[in-house]
């Protein structure tokens, strides 16, 4: 597909709003329908078109490998470690009420840092496994 000019070029007008639609997704999960595991779908499926356009080894120059592990190590660490400040925050797991406050922007922020962890290891993860789908995994 690297040859073909129509897709290259169409590829480069909709990468930029399927990035742009992930992050609408990511962040106005708290209001409607959406949040980190969708954002995530929806960002990896970017980086899969921008593969499969430019070629696997332009995507292993753009994301390697292993930044796309060290992203599924940080988002879960994130999502982990908001649910840890709640317990040194005297509150239960994953209770976001105990992060700011006023309880009702605590749980605005700890659910907009949970489904942000989220994102990004779902995204890690697409990007992994096409890796090594792709036969490309070091």
């Amino acid at each position: 597909m690297r040859g073909n000019v129509i897709l290259r070029i169409a590829a480069k007008l909709l990468i930029p709003c399927i990035l742009l639609f992930a992050l609408y997704v990511q962040f106005h999960g708290d209001y409607g329908p959406g949040g980190g595991f969708q954002a995530g779908v929806i960002f990896g499926s970017a980086f899969i078109l921008y593969a499969l356009i430019v070629g696997i080894d332009a995507a292993r120059q753009a994301v390697p490998a292993i930044a796309s592990r060290i992203a599924l190590a940080l988002g879960l660490l994130l999502y982990a470690g908001v649910g840890v400040a709640g317990l040194f925050l005297d509150g239960r797991y994953l209770n976001y009420s105990v992060l700011a406050d006023v309880p009702t922007t605590g749980q605005h922020l700890g659910i907009a840092l949970i489904e942000l962890g989220v994102g990004i290891t779902v995204a890690a993860a697409m990007i992994t496994v096409f890796y090594v789908f792709a036969g490309e995994e070091r």
